[in-house]
């Protein structure tokens, strides 16, 4: 939050002794502890923020590598039982011809996951000091790790589906592997690890020249 002050100088509202509720986005005065308006406790800067980022980060990186040991869909035909792994799954798919749905469920599990990890690794080391990427580049990669959160559950809802729908009575059954569990805690501690990521460290240290009006 930035404004013009009585000399014309932009400045933030950190300056003016101004703090902004994260929940309400309601201006109080910086002295304050609590907002008046939703009672959420204010703070300037959570710097403590960054012990839960890479507490939630390593628990989910933790899970990631059963997520991909372990089967993520058992298959029973008959007197015949075939456990896949994620990867393992996208190959037998890209060998019977389904090149698509295989790059998707590669794209989905493996490409986004560690992007994920990388780029909360990322901001996390290099939101304190200069790093080869601006403010402003820094906070796009946390919007985008933030958008595609959304759709890292795809594999578990695959699985579900296919779960629901191949119940052939004791000829075919398809259910959940260990994976799906380990990949659902992976994808939550990731999802909670962005979350608590403070975004207005990322401002600190910031220089005034390289701030352009579109960005206040």
């Amino acid at each position: 939050m930035e404004f013009a002050g009585t000399s014309g100088k932009v400045i933030t509202a950190r300056e003016a002794g101004l703090v902004a509720c994260t929940r309400c986005s309601r201006a109080w005065p910086i002295a304050n502890k609590r907002c008046g308006r939703c009672g959420a406790k204010l703070v300037s800067r959570d710097f403590k923020s960054l012990q839960r980022v890479w507490a939630l980060w390593v628990m989910g990186l933790i899970c990631y590598f059963p997520a991909n040991i372990y089967p993520m869909l058992v298959t029973r035909q008959l007197f015949n039982v075939d456990r896949s792994t994620i990867i393992g799954g996208a190959v037998d798919l890209a060998h019977h011809g389904a090149f698509g749905i295989a790059a998707i469920i590669i794209f989905a599990s493996v490409v986004i996951p560690l992007g994920k990890f990388w780029a909360i690794a990322f901001l996390a080391l290099h939101v304190r000091e200069a790093s080869g990427a601006t403010a402003h580049r820094k906070l796009w990669l946390y919007e985008v790790v933030e958008y595609i959160g959304r759709w890292s559950m795809i594999d578990i809802f695959v699985v579900a589906i296919l779960s629901a729908l191949v119940q052939l009575k004791g000829l075919a059954t398809i259910t959940p592997g260990p994976a799906a569990f380990f990949f659902a805690l992976s994808v939550i501690f990731t999802m909670l690890s962005a979350q608590a990521f403070d975004t207005r460290m990322i401002w600190n240290g910031q220089p005034k020249e390289d701030e352009t009006p579109e960005h206040v």
